[in-house]
């Protein structure tokens, strides 16, 4: 029953910000990382950005300078934010969470539904 939710995807300029959103939802015990990923047409799926429950980051080099990955732990959600952005960070944008249900002993990988970033030259 755990879900991925998504949103802040969309259209802009070089040049400019995004905010992307992702929470979780569902029969959740605890969350070990939660994190984004990314891909483009014809590319593999690459990490973006990941934070573990204790608050170690983790970011693609080609993203660490411009995108911060942060949480809201109360609400079991991550946040993407995302300045300065290229046309080359057009991409789908894929949530990713490591969660284990209530009386495993085990993290389950999950993944949202991808969200749509296009950044116009």
């Amino acid at each position: 029953q755990v879900q991925l939710v998504e949103s802040g995807g969309g259209l802009v300029q070089a040049g400019g910000s995004l905010r992307l959103s992702c929470a979780a939802s569902g029969s959740i015990f605890s969350i070990n990382v939660m994190g984004w990923y990314r891909q483009a047409p014809g590319k593999q799926r690459e990490l973006v950005a990941a934070i573990t429950s204790g608050g170690t980051t983790n970011y693609a080099d080609s993203v660490k300078d411009r995108f911060t990955i942060f949480p809201d732990n109360a609400k079991n959600t991550v946040f993407l934010q995302m300045n300065s952005l290229k046309p080359e960070d057009t991409a789908v944008y894929y949530c990713h969470a490591e969660i284990a249900m209530p009386t495993m002993t085990f993290f389950s990988n999950y993944w949202g539904r991808g969200t749509q970033v296009t950044v116009s030259s």
